[in-house]
């Protein structure tokens, strides 16, 4: 008889991890949607005017990043920015080469004419955090490599500008961006230059709920079982929601004030369950005299942006997209 492993903890739709420690994370949600957390190989062809590509910028762990590169003239000896992009999914699951990801920044280096770099995340609960907080240093300091002249990489040597370095991250992605960039702001990082960071709906909470939490509806991108679930398996151990990765606002995280940061753009949508909290974050930002920006998506849930189906079908997240996508390509040409 075979023996059936016993099931710990599972997020619907998303992830099961088993008493051994094994996790299983193949979709089991709806069908129609499963294309959208499909992987997408790499073509170093331009396909819609963006080619990609797959590197690996640590040999001795085996980090990897996705480069997007859009087609540049022949003629045009102008360098691009880079875009270090960290995904979401709650420090648990998904990858830089999910289909929602990359259609979303194939669309963005196009309209910003800037490179982008994905970095794969390692994953909790096999690897908890500040694990993804330090591949996403790594994958900083390979970029800097790459600007001293002790690495190399086509793409990025030949086309980037490491004087322009903006970081990027989705949903609990948005966390990483503000982590890198309190520690980025007490290094030097020669021959190269932070601009800029966007926080697109990051995952900012607080162990008690906010009133966004009980009131605003769930979405297929954000439900309370995935917020309380993934970062339960995800923070470290011992540790609540009021951590200061997930809460940087809070009395336990570093004063906003003694950190130097470059300028934010924080990108929030009105209907996310979470928004109260990543409001507070604003404001105790501006308190603390912090360069920030606030975009609010009218109308529009957690990630809508990623949500390809809703795109065509909804003409509000149609539309929001549009603006969203707008608003990063002009903060990106401003800095």
């Amino acid at each position: 008889m075979i023996s059936q492993k016993k099931l710990l903890r599972e997020v619907s739709g998303w992830l099961k991890v088993f008493e051994d420690g094994s996790t299983d994370r193949t979709w089991t949600g709806p069908s129609e949607v499963q294309f959208m957390v499909e992987t997408v190989q790499p073509h170093e062809e331009f396909i819609n005017g963006v080619a990609t590509r797959d590197v690996v910028v640590d040999k001795d762990s085996g980090l990897q990043v996705r480069i997007y590169l859009p087609e540049i003239k022949p003629r045009d000896e102008i360098k691009l920015p880079i875009i270090l992009h960290f995904h979401g999914g709650g420090f648990c699951i998904s990858r830089a080469d999910w289909y929602m990801y990359y259609h979303m920044y194939t669309n963005l280096a196009r309209s910003a004419k800037a490179i982008f770099v994905s970095v794969y995340l390692r994953l909790a609960p096999e690897h908890r955090l500040p694990a993804a907080i330090d591949d996403g240093w790594s994958a900083l300091l390979w970029l800097q490599s790459l600007a001293q002249g002790d690495s190399y990489e086509p793409w990025l040597v030949d086309h980037a500008d490491f004087n322009r370095v903006i970081l990027l991250g989705d949903s609990t992605g948005g966390n990483i961006v503000h982590e890198l960039a309190a520690r980025a702001g007490k290094v030097d990082l020669n021959h190269m230059r932070l601009t800029g960071g966007i926080l697109i709906h990051p995952g900012f909470v607080r162990s008690t709920r906010s009133r966004s939490e009980l009131e605003q509806p769930e979405s297929p991108m954000l439900t309370l079982d995935m917020v309380d679930k993934f970062l339960s398996l995800a923070l470290p151990v011992g540790s609540s929601k009021d951590h200061p990765i997930t809460c940087p606002m809070g009395s336990g995280a570093p004063d906003l004030v003694t950190l130097k940061l470059p300028p934010f753009l924080l990108c929030v949508a009105e209907m996310d369950m979470i928004v109260d909290t990543e409001i507070e974050y604003y404001e105790a930002m501006k308190k603390a005299e912090k360069d920030v920006e606030l975009l609010i998506s009218p109308g529009v849930a957690h990630s809508f942006y990623l949500n390809k189906i809703a795109i065509e079908m909804d003409p509000q997240t149609a539309s929001q997209t549009e603006i969203l996508i707008s608003r990063i390509t002009e903060f990106i040409n401003k800095h």
